[in-house]
């Protein structure tokens, strides 16, 4: 499950390694011919360049209008029935809001495991709650403010991260996702026997709101909680893009197709996937903590490994291996699993037929069978179909305007 990048990136990797690495000098044909592919272009570069331009500078423009958009939204008296519980102003609308958006960040971070380094992790909830509980424990026990409280809990996160990848990327494929499984349940497991009472067992724990700034409590301030969880998503994706851009990013997604030819190419696949895992954990620890202000409180779910699993339904229904699929899959699945328990719970549910009202009164049930579906007819998720409606349409303006420039 790749996308058209894929191979870009893969290209890119074996660029970045150099002549060097083969032991040979390059050919000038054949660095340009690799540089123009890396530009989605042909050695000459000409014709191609400037649509790859306009893609981009489109792209991005779209991409910070809706960043404005979303900036200006508790400011506007907007409503979305059956979507959102009320006006876009309101504090719920805004809880609502602000949770899509740290999913979405979430599953970004589990893109770049997944879609970038090729890694199937199912303890990456280990990392989230790290944030959540580290967090919540220091501001509960330590008279800290919160932004060192924060430091702390990230050095704390990345020490934890280095030690399980470390060992878990000593196997890769199935071992590796049973390995990591392993850690994030023998998280889980200290969480809820509560050792000393400071991780509040079954029920969580509650925010100490004592060192916090203000205008980060209370429901009146949920604005600018939404405002805070729209910064880390935007944040997180331009740091995603970074990565998987760079020469690390590159090389990783070489390790993912082909890991005996990066060794052979003379590269570490090892440190390679060891840097992609610590940074997606840092990552997803900072969502860890934003979560925890916008709950007001940790929860044991917050390290199950059905967090990991709802992580990876995120990114399949977006579309593995591309960053606004992991955007839109994140939001889609968070929008429908919080409106499915109300109509769950709805009157006209409960009016239904037994053979209607039972698997329409299961919100996970539907969840599933939408996830089957998306899998079987909808490869490549929500964006790769996108992507290849587009292609199609563009394809038939073509073949139309052949047509019409031969009539004429």
């Amino acid at each position: 499950m790749t996308t058209d990048t894929d191979a870009t990136d893969a290209t890119g990797a074996a660029h970045a390694a150099g002549p060097t690495a083969l032991g040979a000098p390059e050919d000038k044909r054949t660095t340009a011919a690799a540089h123009g592919s890396r530009h989605g272009s042909s050695p000459a570069g000409a014709p191609a360049r400037p649509r790859l331009t306009r893609r981009r500078l489109v792209g991005a423009a779209a991409g910070l209008a809706g960043v404005v958009l979303l900036v200006l939204l508790p400011l506007l008296n907007l409503s979305l029935p059956g979507v959102l519980p009320g006006p876009t102003y309101t504090p719920g609308s805004l809880q609502l809001l602000a949770m899509c958006m740290l999913m979405a960040a979430a599953a970004l971070t589990y893109h770049l495991l997944l879609g970038v380094a090729g890694l199937l992790s199912f303890g990456h909830a280990l990392y989230f709650g790290a944030g959540v509980y580290g967090l919540a424990i220091i501001l509960q026990n330590l008279d800290i403010p919160l932004l060192p409280a924060m430091g702390l809990t990230l050095l704390v996160v990345i020490v934890l991260a280095h030690v399980v990848g470390s060992i878990s990327l000593r196997v890769s494929g199935i071992p590796f996702a049973m390995v990591t499984l392993a850690f994030a349940q023998a998280g889980s497991v200290v969480v809820g026997r509560n050792p000393e009472g400071i991780t509040g067992g079954d029920e969580g724990l509650t925010l100490r709101t004592d060192n916090l700034p203000d205008f980060l409590v209370g429901v009146v301030n949920t604005r600018n909680l939404y405002w805070l969880a729209l910064a880390v998503l935007v944040a997180v994706f331009i740091v995603v893009t970074w990565v998987q851009s760079s020469r690390a990013g590159h090389v990783a997604a070489a390790v993912r197709e082909n890991e005996l030819r990066v060794r052979v190419l003379g590269l570490q696949p090892y440190l390679i996937k060891l840097l992609i895992f610590v940074v997606s954990a840092v990552l997803v620890s900072i969502i860890g903590m934003v979560f925890l202000l916008l709950q007001s409180g940790a929860v044991p779910r917050a390290v199950s490994a059905d967090l990991t699993i709802t992580l990876l339904v995120m990114v399949v229904l977006g579309g593995v291996g591309s960053r606004w699929g992991a955007v839109i899959g994140g939001v889609f699945y968070t929008i429908l699993d919080q409106r499915l328990t109300t109509l769950a719970n709805s009157d006209a549910i409960d009016a239904l037929p037994d053979i209607l009202r039972v698997p329409l009164s299961e919100p996970l049930f539907i969840l599933g069978t939408l996830f089957i579906l998306v899998v079987l007819f909808l490869p490549g998720g929500l964006t790769g179909t996108a992507q290849r409606l587009a292609r199609r349409r563009s394809r038939r303006t073509e073949k139309s305007r052949e047509i019409l420039e031969e009539a004429a």
